[in-house]
C-alpha cells in the first residue's frame, strides 16, 4: 500500500473522530472540518516521503490541533482559548479517545451535519464529508454533480450552521427523537441513491450504498436503544443482501423474479433479521424504516417469487401508508396487490396516482405498463412503457424497459 493509500485508509476510518475531537476542542464545527482537511493535506505530502507514522490518527489530530493554535494565535479575541489549548499539548503517541469505544463526538458530528436548518442536499454532502470521510470529488461522482456544486453546498452548510449558532453537541434528550429522524433520513437517502441510481450508466453505486450501511452501523452503536436506528440498519442490510444477484455479467439489471437467490448474501440477511428483531423487541411497534425492513425480510426469506408471502407484504405496505403516506408507498402496495390478488385490483390503485406527485416519474408508467401487459392490453401497455422510457434517467433501467417493449412484439 502506498503512502497516499495509507492516508486514504486512515482518513476513511478515523476522520469522524478527528473532526469531532477538533470540534470539541475549538467549539467551532466549521473550523474543525477545515483544520482536519489541512491535516489531511499535510499527510498526503509527508507520509509518502517520510513513511506512515506509528500512530496515524494521533499524527493527524496533532497537526489539526497545531493548526488550531495558529488560528487562535492570530486572533487576539481568543487568546484565552489559545492558552487553554497550549497548556494541553497532544503528543503524536496520544489518542483522545478509547479505540474500543465510539464516544459522543461522532454522534455530535452526525447530529450537526444533519441539522434541520440545512437543506437535504446539504445534509447529505456534509454527512458524507465529515462523518463518512469522502472527498468532494467522491461525493460529486456518487451523485453525478460537479465537484464545485458539492463544495458550494458544503461551504454554504458550514456558514448556515455558524449563522444559526448550532452548538457542537449531542442534542438534549427532549430534542433527540426529532433530530434523530433527520440523521436517519440522510442515511436512507444516501443508501437509496446507491442501491438504485436515479441517473447515469450504473444501476447500483455499491460504494455509496456501503458507506450509508457503514454509517448506519456506527449510529446503532451510538444510540443502541433507538428502535428506528435498528430498523434502518435492518432495511439496509436486507436490501444490500440482494446486490450480488441484481446485476448480470454485463452489468444489466436482473429482475427479482429472475435472480439466483443462491447468490444473495446470507450473512447480511442474518444481520438484517437480527437488527429487525431488536427493533421489534423494544415493544413500541415498528416505525417507517422497520416496516420497510419487514417487507424486505419477506423477500429475503422466500424461496421464490411465487412462495413470497405477498398478503403479508400488502398488510405491511398498508401500515406503512398510514404511518408515512407517500405516492411511492402506494405504488409499491399496488405491486404487492398485483402479486397477491391479481393485476386488475392493482391497476385501480395505480390509476388513482395519475395526477399526483409521480406524474413526472418513470415509476408510475413502468408499473402501469406491467399491469396492462398482464391484463393482455398490449397497445396500452406499449404506450405506458414508451412513456416510462422517455422519463427514465438511468441507462440500465432503460435497457430493462426496452426489453419489455420488445417482448410485446
Amino acid at each position: 500500500m502506498t503512502g497516499r493509500e495509507e492516508v486514504a485508509a486512515v482518513w476513511r476510518i478515523e476522520s469522524a473522530r478527528i473532526v469531532g475531537a477538533l470540534a470539541r476542542y475549538t467549539g467551532d464545527f466549521a473550523l474543525a472540518e477545515d483544520l482536519a482537511q489541512e491535516a489531511l493535506a499535510e499527510a498526503l505530502v509527508t507520509w509518502p516521503r517520510e513513511g506512515v507514522p506509528r500512530n496515524p490518527a494521533g499524527w493527524l489530530l496533532t497537526v489539526g490541533k497545531r493548526r488550531a493554535i495558529d488560528v487562535f494565535r492570530r486572533n487576539s479575541a481568543l487568546e484565552e482559548r489559545y492558552s487553554v489549548l497550549a497548556r494541553e499539548p497532544v503528543e503524536p503517541g496520544d489518542v483522545l479517545w478509547d479505540p474500543d469505544r465510539i464516544d459522543d463526538d461522532v454522534l455530535a458530528l452526525m447530529f450537526v451535519s444533519c441539522h434541520p436548518v440545512l437543506s437535504r442536499e446539504a445534509r447529505v454532502a456534509l454527512t458524507l464529508r465529515v462523518v463518512g470521510g469522502l472527498t468532494s470529488d467522491e461525493i460529486a461522482r456518487a451523485f453525478l454533480v460537479p465537484t464545485a456544486t458539492v463544495q458550494a453546498r458544503i461551504t454554504r452548510a458550514k456558514k448556515t450552521l455558524e449563522a444559526a449558532r448550532v452548538p457542537f453537541e449531542v442534542p438534549p434528550a427532549a430534542e433527540r427523537p426529532a433530530r434523530l429522524g433527520s440523521v436517519l433520513n440522510v442515511l436512507y437517502v444516501i443508501f437509496t441513491e446507491g442501491s438504485t441510481a436515479a441517473s447515469g450508466s450504473e444501476l447500483i453505486r455499491v460504494e455509496l450504498a456501503e458507506e450509508a450501511l457503514r454509517l448506519a452501523r456506527v449510529l446503532v452503536r451510538l444510540v443502541p436503544d433507538e428502535p428506528e436506528a435498528h430498523g434502518l440498519l435492518a432495511l439496509l442490510e436486507l436490501t444490500a443482501a440482494r446486490f450480488p444477484a441484481r446485476l448480470g455479467p454485463d452489468g444489466e439489471p436482473v429482475l427479482l423474479e429472475d435472480q439466483d437467490r443462491r447468490r444473495w448474501d446470507r450473512a447480511a440477511i442474518r444481520r438484517g433479521r437480527a437488527a429487525l428483531a431488536h427493533a421489534t423487541g423494544v415493544g413500541r411497534g415498528l416505525g417507517a424504516y422497520g416496516l420497510q425492513a419487514a417487507i424486505a425480510e419477506c423477500h429475503d426469506v422466500a424461496a421464490s417469487v411465487e412462495e413470497t408471502d405477498w398478503e403479508r407484504i400488502v398488510l405491511l405496505y398498508e401500515a406503512l401508508g398510514r404511518l408515512a403516506p407517500s405516492p411511492v408507498v402506494t405504488l409499491n402496495r399496488a405491486v404487492a396487490v398485483a402479486m397477491a390478488r391479481g393485476p386488475r385490483e392493482a391497476l385501480s390503485i395505480v390509476d388513482g396516482l395519475e395526477d399526483g406527485a409521480l406524474k413526472g416519474s418513470h415509476l408510475l408508467p413502468t408499473v402501469r405498463g406491467e399491469l396492462l401487459t398482464r391484463l393482455g392490453r398490449a397497445a396500452e401497455a406499449r404506450e405506458e412503457l414508451e412513456r416510462a422510457l422517455r422519463l427514465c434517467g438511468n441507462e440500465r433501467e432503460r435497457t430493462v424497459l426496452r426489453r419489455k417493449l420488445s417482448a410485446l412484439g
